[in-house]
């Protein structure tokens, strides 16, 4: 019965197609194409918004040299948010709980960032290894920490996506089971736990939309490090 949770993880295929593959391609499609009228609909108008809002909070701390991440970053943004969103309906899959698909995400992103520091600006790029004001015989050992801490951090970007939404579908699914089990016995009780499954709920989209939020913005900072 326990391995069975964590069977809503496992990436299946149908007729010899990846679902993952189908998952991931989904969300392209849900999205309303602009138009060439004048004046759009309410869904395009409210879409144009919040890109636009998003965009213009996340380019804030960039140089202009940064903003020629704005399509890519507000684009991977809206792609995360509808894949976790998705992925809390009934009988769908979640490609984000995959650890393979948020490194693949995570690793060459942020390696453009520090290919691109490396690139415009070095001796800048390779001080943030070295603090300012560190003493000599720390050096060596200061050098060994920063660099470690910089390779961790794509590993670092997709762990946290990928615990916490596995976290969040195994909470709702353990209290899901619940409620079907105390439903013959303890009727009060099993409302009760619906309840909680209802608020679970509520604060797991909640925790899909910051979850993508805070991997793009992640991305942004270590882009402002190096631009």
């Amino acid at each position: 019965m326990a391995m069975s949770f964590f069977d809503q993880f496992a990436s299946t295929s149908y007729l010899g197609i990846p679902l993952i593959a189908v998952a991931i391609a989904l969300p392209w499609v849900l999205y309303p194409t602009p138009t060439s009228r004048w004046i759009n609909n309410r869904l395009l108008t409210v879409q144009g918004w919040f890109i636009g809002r998003f965009t213009s909070q996340l380019m804030l701390p960039l140089n202009a040299g940064g903003h020629k991440w704005a399509l890519l970053l507000a684009s991977l943004m809206v792609f995360l948010i509808t894949i976790n969103m998705l992925g809390l309906l009934p009988y769908t899959f979640t490609p984000t709980t995959q650890l393979s698909l948020n490194m693949g995400l995570a690793v060459p992103l942020w390696l453009a960032t520090v290919i691109i520091g490396m690139r415009n600006q070095p001796t800048v790029a390779l001080g943030h290894l070295l603090p300012e004001g560190t003493p000599i015989p720390l050096i060596p050992v200061l050098i060994i920490i920063e660099t470690i801490s910089l390779f961790i951090r794509p590993l670092a970007l997709g762990v946290r996506l990928t615990a916490n939404l596995t976290a969040g579908h195994l909470l709702i699914q353990l209290i899901a089971t619940a409620v079907f089990v105390l439903l013959p016995m303890m009727p009060t009780v099993a409302i009760l736990t619906a309840a909680v499954l209802f608020l679970l709920t509520l604060l797991e989209v909640a925790v899909a939309m910051i979850q993508a939020y805070v991997f793009v913005l992640l991305l942004s900072l270590y882009l402002q490090e190096n631009v």
